[in-house]
Protein backbone atom coordinates (compact mmCIF):
# COMPACT_ATOMS: atom_id res chain seq x y z
CA UNK A 1 0.00 0.00 0.00
CA UNK A 2 3.08 2.25 0.75
CA UNK A 3 4.77 1.50 -2.58
CA UNK A 4 1.77 2.16 -3.89
CA UNK A 5 1.23 5.32 -2.45
CA UNK A 6 4.83 6.33 -3.27
CA UNK A 7 3.85 5.27 -6.96
CA UNK A 8 0.97 7.90 -7.26
CA UNK A 9 3.05 10.57 -5.55
CA UNK A 10 5.43 10.63 -8.02
CA UNK A 11 3.11 10.74 -10.89
CA UNK A 12 1.39 13.73 -9.50
CA UNK A 13 4.80 15.58 -9.07
CA UNK A 14 5.90 14.98 -12.84
CA UNK A 15 2.39 15.78 -13.88
CA UNK A 16 3.04 19.85 -13.95
CA UNK A 17 5.99 19.65 -15.77
CA UNK A 18 4.94 16.87 -18.00
CA UNK A 19 1.61 19.62 -18.91
CA UNK A 20 4.19 22.57 -18.56
CA UNK A 21 6.42 20.82 -21.40
CA UNK A 22 3.72 20.05 -23.65
CA UNK A 23 2.08 23.59 -23.50
CA UNK A 24 5.05 25.57 -22.98
CA UNK A 25 6.24 28.26 -25.97
CA UNK A 26 9.05 26.64 -28.08
CA UNK A 27 12.67 28.67 -27.79
CA UNK A 28 14.55 30.02 -29.94
CA UNK A 29 16.38 27.02 -30.36
CA UNK A 30 14.14 24.49 -30.81
CA UNK A 31 12.50 26.27 -33.51
CA UNK A 32 15.60 25.86 -35.30
CA UNK A 33 16.51 22.71 -34.68
CA UNK A 34 13.24 21.58 -35.65
CA UNK A 35 13.41 23.38 -39.07
CA UNK A 36 16.68 21.90 -39.37
CA UNK A 37 15.12 18.54 -39.26
CA UNK A 38 11.87 19.57 -41.17
CA UNK A 39 13.78 21.45 -44.41
CA UNK A 40 13.83 19.73 -47.20
CA UNK A 41 16.89 21.48 -48.78
CA UNK A 42 19.09 20.32 -46.03
CA UNK A 43 18.11 16.59 -46.02
CA UNK A 44 18.73 16.30 -49.82
CA UNK A 45 22.06 17.81 -49.38
CA UNK A 46 22.46 15.10 -46.55
CA UNK A 47 21.20 12.19 -48.41
CA UNK A 48 23.74 13.22 -51.29
CA UNK A 49 26.46 13.39 -48.77
CA UNK A 50 25.54 10.05 -47.29
CA UNK A 51 25.96 9.17 -51.51
CA UNK A 52 29.58 10.41 -51.26
CA UNK A 53 30.70 7.95 -48.19
CA UNK A 54 29.04 4.53 -49.89
CA UNK A 55 31.12 5.66 -52.60
CA UNK A 56 34.25 6.28 -50.45
CA UNK A 57 33.38 2.40 -48.73
CA UNK A 58 33.57 1.26 -52.51
CA UNK A 59 37.02 2.38 -52.70
CA UNK A 60 38.13 1.59 -49.76
CA UNK A 61 36.92 -1.99 -50.53
CA UNK A 62 38.35 -2.42 -54.39
CA UNK A 63 41.28 -4.01 -52.91
CA UNK A 64 39.27 -6.71 -51.08
CA UNK A 65 38.89 -10.49 -52.49
CA UNK A 66 36.24 -11.28 -54.81
CA UNK A 67 34.82 -14.95 -54.74
CA UNK A 68 32.65 -15.81 -57.65
CA UNK A 69 31.19 -19.29 -57.95
CA UNK A 70 29.57 -20.78 -61.02
CA UNK A 71 27.67 -23.40 -62.72
CA UNK A 72 25.91 -24.67 -65.89
CA UNK A 73 24.28 -27.47 -66.58
CA UNK A 74 23.08 -28.92 -70.69
CA UNK A 75 23.32 -30.55 -73.77
CA UNK A 76 26.78 -30.32 -75.31
CA UNK A 77 27.70 -31.27 -79.06
CA UNK A 78 31.01 -30.37 -80.30
CA UNK A 79 33.05 -31.80 -83.56
CA UNK A 80 36.91 -31.77 -84.22
CA UNK A 81 38.50 -32.50 -87.32
CA UNK A 82 42.11 -33.80 -87.19
CA UNK A 83 44.54 -35.07 -89.53
CA UNK A 84 46.23 -38.62 -88.74
CA UNK A 85 49.53 -38.16 -90.82
CA UNK A 86 50.91 -40.96 -93.55
CA UNK A 87 52.16 -44.56 -92.13
CA UNK A 88 54.58 -46.63 -93.59
CA UNK A 89 54.70 -50.38 -91.67
CA UNK A 90 57.65 -51.63 -92.94
CA UNK A 91 57.46 -55.10 -94.34
CA UNK A 92 59.08 -58.44 -92.15
CA UNK A 93 60.58 -60.86 -95.33
CA UNK A 94 58.49 -64.07 -95.27
CA UNK A 95 56.06 -62.81 -92.37
CA UNK A 96 54.38 -59.07 -93.86
CA UNK A 97 54.62 -57.30 -96.55
CA UNK A 98 54.48 -54.38 -95.37
CA UNK A 99 51.84 -51.72 -95.42
CA UNK A 100 51.35 -47.79 -95.91
CA UNK A 101 48.38 -45.77 -94.42
CA UNK A 102 48.01 -42.70 -96.09
CA UNK A 103 47.32 -39.44 -94.33
CA UNK A 104 43.60 -38.43 -94.06
CA UNK A 105 41.42 -36.27 -92.01
CA UNK A 106 39.19 -37.36 -89.71
CA UNK A 107 35.91 -35.98 -87.89
CA UNK A 108 35.82 -36.67 -83.79
CA UNK A 109 32.21 -35.84 -82.72
CA UNK A 110 31.56 -36.02 -78.82
CA UNK A 111 27.87 -35.33 -77.95
CA UNK A 112 26.39 -35.77 -74.03
CA UNK A 113 24.95 -33.83 -70.77
CA UNK A 114 27.22 -31.83 -69.99
CA UNK A 115 28.27 -29.86 -66.09
CA UNK A 116 30.27 -27.38 -65.53
CA UNK A 117 31.26 -25.54 -61.64
CA UNK A 118 34.02 -22.67 -61.05
CA UNK A 119 35.10 -21.38 -57.90
CA UNK A 120 37.18 -18.32 -58.28
CA UNK A 121 38.75 -15.90 -56.07
CA UNK A 122 40.50 -12.35 -57.51
CA UNK A 123 41.79 -9.69 -55.92
CA UNK A 124 43.11 -6.12 -57.32
CA UNK A 125 46.95 -6.16 -56.38
CA UNK A 126 47.84 -2.56 -57.94
CA UNK A 127 44.88 -0.34 -59.95
CA UNK A 128 47.89 1.61 -61.49
CA UNK A 129 47.46 4.87 -58.69
CA UNK A 130 43.97 5.52 -59.81
CA UNK A 131 42.38 4.26 -56.88
CA UNK A 132 44.81 6.81 -54.35
CA UNK A 133 44.09 9.62 -56.41
CA UNK A 134 40.20 8.98 -56.64
CA UNK A 135 40.16 8.39 -52.76
CA UNK A 136 41.40 11.97 -52.04
CA UNK A 137 38.96 13.61 -54.76
CA UNK A 138 36.25 11.98 -52.81
CA UNK A 139 37.28 13.03 -49.49
CA UNK A 140 37.63 16.73 -50.81
CA UNK A 141 34.13 16.40 -52.58
CA UNK A 142 32.70 15.42 -48.89
CA UNK A 143 33.63 18.57 -47.48
CA UNK A 144 32.64 20.80 -50.41
CA UNK A 145 29.36 19.50 -49.76
CA UNK A 146 29.68 19.96 -45.37
CA UNK A 147 30.38 23.34 -46.41
CA UNK A 148 26.99 23.85 -48.51
CA UNK A 149 25.33 22.01 -45.67
CA UNK A 150 26.82 24.60 -43.76
CA UNK A 151 25.22 27.41 -45.89
CA UNK A 152 21.88 25.87 -45.93
CA UNK A 153 21.78 25.64 -41.89
CA UNK A 154 22.66 29.40 -41.79
CA UNK A 155 19.99 29.77 -44.08
CA UNK A 156 17.66 28.20 -42.12
CA UNK A 157 18.65 29.86 -38.83
CA UNK A 158 17.60 33.51 -40.95
CA UNK A 159 14.74 32.39 -41.86
CA UNK A 160 13.18 31.01 -38.26
CA UNK A 161 15.04 34.38 -36.57
CA UNK A 162 13.47 36.44 -39.01
CA UNK A 163 9.82 34.59 -38.48
CA UNK A 164 10.70 34.91 -34.41
CA UNK A 165 11.48 38.58 -34.86
CA UNK A 166 8.51 39.07 -36.62
CA UNK A 167 6.27 37.69 -33.77
CA UNK A 168 8.49 39.89 -31.21
CA UNK A 169 7.35 42.96 -33.40
CA UNK A 170 3.79 41.71 -33.75
CA UNK A 171 3.81 41.74 -29.98
CA UNK A 172 5.55 44.77 -28.96
CA UNK A 173 2.93 46.44 -32.04
CA UNK A 174 -0.37 44.91 -29.71
CA UNK A 175 1.20 46.44 -26.78
CA UNK A 176 1.57 49.81 -28.64
CA UNK A 177 -2.06 49.46 -29.71
CA UNK A 178 -3.22 48.23 -26.52
CA UNK A 179 -1.60 51.76 -24.71
CA UNK A 180 -3.30 53.32 -27.19
CA UNK A 181 -6.94 51.97 -26.96
CA UNK A 182 -6.51 52.81 -23.42
CA UNK A 183 -5.36 55.97 -23.81
CA UNK A 184 -8.51 56.89 -26.14
CA UNK A 185 -10.83 55.03 -23.67
CA UNK A 186 -9.90 57.72 -20.99
CA UNK A 187 -9.85 60.65 -23.87
CA UNK A 188 -13.76 58.94 -24.76
CA UNK A 189 -14.77 59.70 -21.15
CA UNK A 190 -13.45 62.90 -21.08
CA UNK A 191 -14.88 63.76 -24.65
CA UNK A 192 -18.18 62.38 -23.21
CA UNK A 193 -18.18 64.80 -20.52
CA UNK A 194 -16.96 67.74 -22.72
CA UNK A 195 -20.04 66.56 -25.30
CA UNK A 196 -22.42 66.68 -22.34
CA UNK A 197 -21.24 70.24 -21.04
CA UNK A 198 -21.35 71.39 -24.81
CA UNK A 199 -17.86 71.90 -24.77
CA UNK A 200 -17.43 69.70 -28.08
CA UNK A 201 -19.13 69.55 -31.09
CA UNK A 202 -21.05 66.32 -31.84
CA UNK A 203 -18.68 66.19 -34.77
CA UNK A 204 -15.72 66.16 -32.45
CA UNK A 205 -16.77 63.74 -30.71
CA UNK A 206 -17.28 61.47 -33.76
CA UNK A 207 -13.82 61.78 -34.69
CA UNK A 208 -12.60 59.86 -31.72
CA UNK A 209 -15.52 57.01 -32.30
CA UNK A 210 -13.71 56.94 -35.61
CA UNK A 211 -10.03 56.13 -33.80
CA UNK A 212 -11.52 54.15 -31.44
CA UNK A 213 -12.98 52.15 -34.53
CA UNK A 214 -9.61 52.28 -36.88
CA UNK A 215 -7.87 51.13 -33.69
CA UNK A 216 -10.09 48.03 -33.86
CA UNK A 217 -9.52 47.70 -37.26
CA UNK A 218 -5.75 47.51 -36.86
CA UNK A 219 -6.13 45.20 -33.79
CA UNK A 220 -8.15 42.58 -35.98
CA UNK A 221 -5.65 43.27 -38.62
CA UNK A 222 -2.61 42.36 -36.34
CA UNK A 223 -4.76 38.87 -34.81
CA UNK A 224 -4.77 37.82 -39.03
CA UNK A 225 -0.43 38.93 -39.29
CA UNK A 226 -0.34 36.66 -36.00
CA UNK A 227 -1.81 33.63 -37.23
CA UNK A 228 -0.81 33.41 -40.65
CA UNK A 229 3.04 34.06 -38.98
CA UNK A 230 1.95 30.74 -36.23
CA UNK A 231 1.27 29.12 -40.02
CA UNK A 232 4.30 30.14 -40.97
CA UNK A 233 6.33 28.22 -38.47
CA UNK A 234 4.09 25.30 -37.77
CA UNK A 235 4.57 24.23 -41.84
CA UNK A 236 8.42 25.06 -41.13
CA UNK A 237 9.22 23.28 -38.14
CA UNK A 238 6.27 20.70 -37.41
CA UNK A 239 5.76 22.44 -33.99
CA UNK A 240 1.96 22.85 -32.67
CA UNK A 241 -0.02 25.35 -33.18
CA UNK A 242 -1.19 26.05 -29.61
CA UNK A 243 2.72 26.07 -28.74
CA UNK A 244 3.61 28.41 -31.07
CA UNK A 245 0.87 30.75 -30.48
CA UNK A 246 2.31 31.17 -26.78
CA UNK A 247 5.61 32.29 -27.97
CA UNK A 248 6.20 36.09 -26.47
CA UNK A 249 9.66 36.93 -27.46
CA UNK A 250 11.83 40.04 -26.61
CA UNK A 251 12.87 42.43 -29.55
CA UNK A 252 15.93 43.46 -28.28
CA UNK A 253 19.06 45.55 -30.60
CA UNK A 254 22.07 43.31 -31.71
CA UNK A 255 25.39 44.27 -31.01
CA UNK A 256 28.12 43.04 -33.26
CA UNK A 257 31.03 44.34 -34.62
CA UNK A 258 33.47 43.04 -37.86
CA UNK A 259 36.42 41.74 -36.45
CA UNK A 260 37.64 40.20 -39.84
CA UNK A 261 36.52 41.29 -43.25
CA UNK A 262 38.18 38.29 -44.92
CA UNK A 263 34.92 36.89 -46.98
CA UNK A 264 37.21 33.64 -47.59
CA UNK A 265 35.96 32.11 -44.33
CA UNK A 266 32.52 31.83 -46.09
CA UNK A 267 31.24 28.38 -46.59
CA UNK A 268 30.25 28.85 -50.48
CA UNK A 269 34.43 29.93 -51.34
CA UNK A 270 35.29 27.08 -48.35
CA UNK A 271 33.06 24.84 -50.64
CA UNK A 272 34.55 25.80 -54.04
CA UNK A 273 37.98 25.85 -52.64
CA UNK A 274 37.19 21.42 -51.93
CA UNK A 275 35.81 21.21 -54.87
CA UNK A 276 38.76 22.65 -56.80
CA UNK A 277 40.94 20.32 -55.10
CA UNK A 278 38.66 17.35 -55.66
CA UNK A 279 38.81 18.62 -59.45
CA UNK A 280 42.63 18.66 -58.92
CA UNK A 281 42.79 15.05 -57.69
CA UNK A 282 40.63 13.54 -60.38
CA UNK A 283 42.49 14.78 -63.50
CA UNK A 284 45.60 13.27 -61.69
CA UNK A 285 43.43 10.22 -61.48
CA UNK A 286 42.36 10.21 -65.24
CA UNK A 287 45.99 10.42 -66.07
CA UNK A 288 46.33 7.12 -64.82
CA UNK A 289 44.30 5.44 -67.47
CA UNK A 290 47.44 3.64 -69.05
CA UNK A 291 49.36 2.17 -65.98
CA UNK A 292 48.91 -1.43 -66.27
CA UNK A 293 46.77 -2.79 -63.67
CA UNK A 294 47.74 -5.94 -61.71
CA UNK A 295 45.46 -8.53 -60.23
CA UNK A 296 46.13 -12.11 -58.43
CA UNK A 297 43.56 -14.72 -59.77
CA UNK A 298 42.66 -18.64 -58.36
CA UNK A 299 40.23 -20.99 -59.60
CA UNK A 300 38.57 -24.78 -58.88
CA UNK A 301 36.87 -26.38 -61.63
CA UNK A 302 34.78 -28.80 -62.49
CA UNK A 303 33.82 -30.51 -65.81
CA UNK A 304 31.74 -33.93 -66.06
CA UNK A 305 29.92 -35.60 -69.11
CA UNK A 306 27.07 -37.96 -68.92
CA UNK A 307 25.12 -40.29 -71.24
CA UNK A 308 27.66 -39.11 -73.71
CA UNK A 309 28.55 -40.58 -76.99
CA UNK A 310 31.98 -40.62 -78.42
CA UNK A 311 32.26 -41.51 -82.78
CA UNK A 312 34.65 -41.12 -85.80
CA UNK A 313 33.28 -39.92 -89.12
CA UNK A 314 35.76 -42.27 -90.77
CA UNK A 315 37.24 -45.24 -90.12
CA UNK A 316 41.07 -44.63 -87.96
CA UNK A 317 42.56 -46.67 -90.55
CA UNK A 318 41.66 -47.06 -93.92
CA UNK A 319 40.67 -49.96 -95.26
CA UNK A 320 40.13 -51.55 -91.75
CA UNK A 321 36.74 -51.37 -89.73
CA UNK A 322 38.43 -49.09 -86.92
CA UNK A 323 35.34 -46.42 -87.05
CA UNK A 324 35.16 -44.95 -83.73
CA UNK A 325 31.89 -45.07 -82.26
CA UNK A 326 31.55 -45.99 -78.40
CA UNK A 327 29.54 -44.96 -75.54
CA UNK A 328 31.97 -44.46 -72.44
CA UNK A 329 30.58 -44.16 -68.87
CA UNK A 330 30.66 -40.66 -67.04
CA UNK A 331 33.58 -38.65 -68.04
CA UNK A 332 34.84 -36.80 -64.62
CA UNK A 333 37.30 -34.10 -64.55
CA UNK A 334 38.29 -33.07 -61.24
CA UNK A 335 40.28 -30.41 -60.29
CA UNK A 336 41.13 -28.37 -62.96
CA UNK A 337 43.20 -25.81 -60.80
CA UNK A 338 44.77 -22.16 -61.57
CA UNK A 339 46.83 -19.53 -59.77
CA UNK A 340 48.50 -16.96 -61.02
CA UNK A 341 49.04 -12.87 -61.26
CA UNK A 342 47.96 -11.20 -64.95
CA UNK A 343 47.93 -7.88 -65.63
CA UNK A 344 45.92 -5.29 -67.93
CA UNK A 345 47.33 -2.92 -69.99
CA UNK A 346 45.22 -0.07 -71.99
CA UNK A 347 48.14 0.77 -74.59
CA UNK A 348 45.39 2.70 -76.96
CA UNK A 349 42.03 3.31 -75.07
CA UNK A 350 40.53 5.03 -78.48
CA UNK A 351 40.97 8.39 -76.60
CA UNK A 352 39.01 7.57 -73.64
CA UNK A 353 41.29 8.79 -70.93
CA UNK A 354 42.50 11.67 -72.96
CA UNK A 355 39.28 13.09 -72.66
CA UNK A 356 38.60 12.33 -69.60
CA UNK A 357 41.97 14.28 -68.64
CA UNK A 358 40.18 17.07 -70.23
CA UNK A 359 37.16 16.74 -69.58
CA UNK A 360 38.23 17.13 -65.46
CA UNK A 361 40.78 20.30 -66.44
CA UNK A 362 37.28 22.04 -67.57
CA UNK A 363 35.61 21.31 -64.22
CA UNK A 364 38.38 22.59 -62.63
CA UNK A 365 37.99 25.81 -65.10
CA UNK A 366 34.10 26.39 -64.20
CA UNK A 367 34.77 26.30 -60.41
CA UNK A 368 37.62 28.60 -60.23
CA UNK A 369 35.70 30.79 -62.39
CA UNK A 370 32.70 30.12 -60.23
CA UNK A 371 34.34 31.09 -57.16
CA UNK A 372 36.37 34.24 -58.24
CA UNK A 373 32.39 35.45 -59.41
CA UNK A 374 31.33 34.40 -55.80
CA UNK A 375 34.34 36.46 -54.13
CA UNK A 376 33.18 39.34 -55.61
CA UNK A 377 29.65 39.01 -54.93
CA UNK A 378 30.62 38.47 -51.52
CA UNK A 379 32.66 41.31 -50.81
CA UNK A 380 30.10 43.47 -52.19
CA UNK A 381 27.65 41.47 -50.21
CA UNK A 382 29.27 42.29 -47.10
CA UNK A 383 30.01 45.91 -47.89
CA UNK A 384 26.33 46.27 -48.24
CA UNK A 385 25.21 44.64 -44.94
CA UNK A 386 28.24 46.41 -43.06
CA UNK A 387 26.33 49.72 -44.70
CA UNK A 388 22.75 48.61 -43.81
CA UNK A 389 23.87 47.72 -40.14
CA UNK A 390 25.08 50.93 -39.38
CA UNK A 391 22.44 52.80 -40.62
CA UNK A 392 19.89 50.87 -38.92
CA UNK A 393 21.95 50.98 -35.67
CA UNK A 394 21.45 55.16 -36.11
CA UNK A 395 17.65 54.86 -37.06
CA UNK A 396 17.11 53.19 -33.29
CA UNK A 397 18.73 56.22 -31.79
CA UNK A 398 16.79 58.44 -34.10
CA UNK A 399 13.22 56.89 -33.56
CA UNK A 400 13.56 56.70 -29.76
CA UNK A 401 14.03 60.60 -29.89
CA UNK A 402 10.83 61.09 -32.10
CA UNK A 403 9.07 58.45 -29.86
CA UNK A 404 10.16 60.61 -26.45
CA UNK A 405 9.01 63.60 -28.61
CA UNK A 406 5.33 62.35 -29.74
CA UNK A 407 4.84 60.96 -26.24
CA UNK A 408 5.34 64.11 -24.34
CA UNK A 409 3.53 66.15 -27.32
CA UNK A 410 0.67 63.95 -27.06
CA UNK A 411 0.49 64.31 -22.83
CA UNK A 412 0.19 68.04 -23.48
CA UNK A 413 -2.35 67.80 -26.30
CA UNK A 414 -4.37 65.69 -23.14
CA UNK A 415 -4.17 68.21 -20.76
CA UNK A 416 -5.08 71.07 -23.14
CA UNK A 417 -7.89 68.84 -24.21
CA UNK A 418 -9.06 68.16 -21.10
CA UNK A 419 -9.25 72.26 -20.69
CA UNK A 420 -11.02 72.44 -23.94
CA UNK A 421 -8.26 74.48 -25.45
CA UNK A 422 -7.51 71.79 -28.01
CA UNK A 423 -10.07 70.33 -30.29
CA UNK A 424 -10.31 66.52 -30.65
CA UNK A 425 -8.75 66.30 -33.99
CA UNK A 426 -5.40 67.45 -32.01
CA UNK A 427 -5.93 65.37 -29.98
CA UNK A 428 -6.04 62.29 -32.06
CA UNK A 429 -3.30 63.81 -34.79
CA UNK A 430 -1.32 63.33 -31.53
CA UNK A 431 -2.28 59.73 -30.32
CA UNK A 432 -1.80 58.54 -34.24
CA UNK A 433 1.85 60.57 -34.25
CA UNK A 434 2.88 58.47 -30.81
CA UNK A 435 1.08 55.57 -31.95
CA UNK A 436 3.38 55.74 -35.60
CA UNK A 437 6.15 56.35 -33.73
CA UNK A 438 6.51 53.89 -31.27
CA UNK A 439 5.79 51.09 -34.18
CA UNK A 440 8.55 52.79 -36.08
CA UNK A 441 10.56 52.26 -32.96
CA UNK A 442 10.10 48.41 -32.79
CA UNK A 443 10.40 48.13 -36.18
CA UNK A 444 13.38 50.20 -36.27
CA UNK A 445 14.86 47.51 -34.04
CA UNK A 446 13.43 44.81 -35.92
CA UNK A 447 15.41 46.04 -38.97
CA UNK A 448 18.35 46.20 -37.17
CA UNK A 449 18.16 42.63 -35.38
CA UNK A 450 17.77 41.18 -39.57
CA UNK A 451 20.69 43.95 -40.48
CA UNK A 452 23.31 41.90 -37.79
CA UNK A 453 22.27 38.48 -38.33
CA UNK A 454 22.69 39.41 -42.38
CA UNK A 455 25.96 40.50 -41.74
CA UNK A 456 26.88 37.87 -39.18
CA UNK A 457 26.15 35.45 -41.89
CA UNK A 458 28.09 37.59 -44.12
CA UNK A 459 31.05 36.83 -42.18
CA UNK A 460 30.79 33.26 -41.48
CA UNK A 461 29.68 34.20 -37.79
CA UNK A 462 26.27 33.41 -37.38
CA UNK A 463 25.82 32.28 -33.40
CA UNK A 464 22.18 31.64 -32.19
CA UNK A 465 23.14 32.33 -28.70
CA UNK A 466 23.62 36.26 -29.89
CA UNK A 467 20.40 35.83 -31.63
Amino acid sequence: MKNRNKKWAGILLLLPSLIFSQTSAPTLQELINSALRNDATLNEQVLQNKITHLDDEKLKDIFLPKVEISGKGGYMYTSAQFSTPEVNVPAIPNVFPGLTVPERSNNLNISGISAMAKAEASVLLYSGGKVKYLKEANREKNLSEQMLMEKSKDDVVSMISQAYDQFALLEESRKVLDESKKRLDINRKTADKALGYGLITPYDHKKIELAQATLDSKIVEYEGKKQLLITQLEVLTGIERERIAEIKPNLKPISYAVTDKNIDQRAEVQALDHGIKATEFKIEAEKKWWVPKVQAQTSLSYFGLYDNHISTSKDLIQGLNTKLNINPSNLNILPIFQAGVGFKWDVFDGNEGKVAVESAKINKEILENKKREAQKKLKLNLANNQTNYDIADAQITLKAKAKSIASIALQNVEKEFRYGTKKSSDLIDAENDLQTAELEYQTAIYNQRRSAIELMKATQNLDINQL
